[in-house]
């Protein structure tokens, strides 16, 4: 981390006081840090404690009257290379997923041109309130690094999730970042994400429940790591945030296999997660079809196999990625899959894992290669997994 420039975005939380030993161990780690802290923060720890251990001023109001000092929102965006709020607050995290600024460490976030990664910290039922979880979730749709609170007594007395990261894991998440961040510079990747929809008529279509998270989980890790990322999305309500993807946007499983045909051969790795339909209606009806008094017979015709079709033509060198979504028989119905269809590695999901796969911010997955070597992981966020993928794939690239 020598070099890095980062804000620490300080909110009001009894957890700002671990934020003194964040401050020290990231200087140590040779960073430049600034502290940004709200009103509010100042009652949990002093302004004059975060300044001398970060060696800079620190920034509260836009103005200082003392000396006449300018606080830039818009420079600070551009001089950081992280921005870390921690702790993050119920509150800062609202405000964060609906554009709210009305301090200077909210502009700031508005403002940045960085990463921004956010340490939550509440207590249990806050955390766990439907409209944190959304916040949270909107934050990742915007490509903000979540670093998920820990377990443990929290200031109520209560125990369970939602105390903030230790200083020590985030400097460990921080460095893990910077260290992978451009490994795969000069390299190209497609991701494919969503799902498809095959219409049936104007208004009806036949689909899945993907909703895209893991695809584009996975473009953001590739384009953080360094590399120019291609991603083919279905129809999905998700956005691409990092410079480095170049988003295209399909709706059918025929238009889906067009553009990654065309753009696949000149990948150096393309990772198949598009939970593309198997088949598609024969014909498709001109005008809204109507409910009769017969039964409606529906004929299917298969789609184009993509991953398949990717296989065949692999060239040397080039690193191919399926998923596998079984039901049963999970282990072998994958290792058919990887060797059928040419693929380097194959991702297993299974259905009969709680709060994974399809509608879950989390997922737990099975990872296989061409060797038939199994690798096995524990339920994780999907920016988490998409991280693992990203591991397994630089060491067969690289």
């Amino acid at each position: 981390m020598r070099g890095k420039h980062i804000i620490i975005g300080v909110t009001g939380s009894i957890a700002a006081y671990k934020v003194a030993a964040l401050v020290r161990l990231l200087v140590k780690e040779g960073a430049e840090v600034k502290v940004v802290m709200t009103e509010l923060a100042k009652q949990f720890i002093t302004p004059l404690t975060m300044a001398t251990l970060s060696k800079h001023p620190v920034m509260v109001e836009f103005y200082n009257p003392e000396n006449g000092d300018w606080h830039s929102h818009v420079d600070m965006g551009l001089w950081a290379d992280l921005y870390l709020i921690a702790p993050a607050t119920a509150n800062t995290i609202g405000k964060m997923a609906h554009g709210i600024a009305d301090n200077l460490l909210l502009t700031t976030y508005l403002s940045a041109k960085c990463p921004v990664m956010v340490a939550p910290a509440m207590d249990l039922d806050m955390y766990r309130h439907a409209a944190t979880q959304r916040n949270l979730d909107i934050l990742r749709e915007y490509g903000n690094l979540i670093i998920e609170p820990a377990e443990g007594e929290l200031a109520s007395g209560l125990t369970g999730k939602g105390r903030m990261a230790e200083p020590e894991e985030i400097v460990c998440y921080i460095r893990h970042y910077f260290d992978v961040s451009r490994e795969l510079t000069g390299k190209k990747v497609l991701v494919t994400a969503g799902p498809t929809y095959e219409k049936i008529d104007p208004v009806r279509f036949i689909g899945n429940y993907s909703t895209g998270k893991m695809g584009f989980a996975l473009a953001e890790e590739f384009a953080n790591r360094g590399a120019e990322v291609i991603l083919v999305a279905g129809p999905v309500t998700l956005a691409a945030v990092h410079p480095a993807i170049r988003r295209i946007d399909v709706e059918s499983a025929a238009q889906m296999y067009e553009q990654v045909m065309a753009q696949a051969p000149d990948c150096d790795v393309v990772v198949s997660c598009a939970a593309v339909a198997d088949f598609t209606p024969l014909e498709r009806a001109g005008t809204k079809m109507k409910r009769g008094s017969e039964q409606l017979v529906l004929e299917l015709q298969p789609t184009q196999d993509i991953a398949a079709a990717l296989g065949r033509l692999k060239k040397a060198g080039q690193v191919l990625v399926g998923f596998a979504l079984e039901t049963n028989d999970e282990i072998v119905h994958a290792i058919q899959k990887l060797h059928k269809k040419n693929l380097d590695l194959i991702v297993l999901n299974s259905l009969k894992d709680a709060h994974a796969c399809f509608g879950y911010d989390t997922n737990k997955v099975t990872m296989i290669d061409r060797d038939e070597q199994e690798y096995h992981y524990e339920l994780k966020t999907k920016q988490a997994v998409a991280g693992d993928i990203a591991d397994r794939v630089v060491k067969m690239i690289c």
